[in-house]
């Protein structure tokens, strides 16, 4: 029969914060070490798909690495995918460049108008 191996920390249960690994210590003794969480990918917060530039690591561990680690040097960076960033800057653009076609419609608008008051005015 195998040998039984106990959790080494207060939590009896099998929980997801409580796995271990089965590990044979060069006394030939089965001895249980207990496993981290694996960390996920950093997501955009637009399409979520993985930032590239950004460290993989549980959420504490970010608190203590430098800052390079965390983000990229771009707007943005850390946050949202270069993809999506492009998109907003591009519509940025659109719509500032839509209320300029705008305001210059109006004001041929304003100004053909007048022109027909002073020629209806004359008569």
């Amino acid at each position: 029969m195998a040998q039984r191996v106990t959790y080494r920390r207060r939590n009896p249960y099998n929980t997801r914060s409580n796995k271990i690994k089965v590990v044979k210590t060069p006394g030939g003794k089965l001895v249980a070490q207990h496993v981290k969480k694996a960390a996920s990918r950093v997501k955009c917060g637009d399409c979520g798909s993985a930032l590239a530039g950004v460290s993989t690591m549980r959420p504490r561990q970010f608190a203590t690495v430098s800052r390079t680690h965390k983000s990229v040097s771009r707007a943005y960076g850390g946050s949202r995918c270069a993809n999506c960033v492009k998109e907003r800057v591009v519509r940025a653009f659109l719509i500032e460049e839509q209320k300029i076609v705008k305001r210059v419609l109006k004001e041929q608008e304003d100004k053909e108008k007048k022109a027909a008051t002073k020629k209806t005015g004359k008569k």
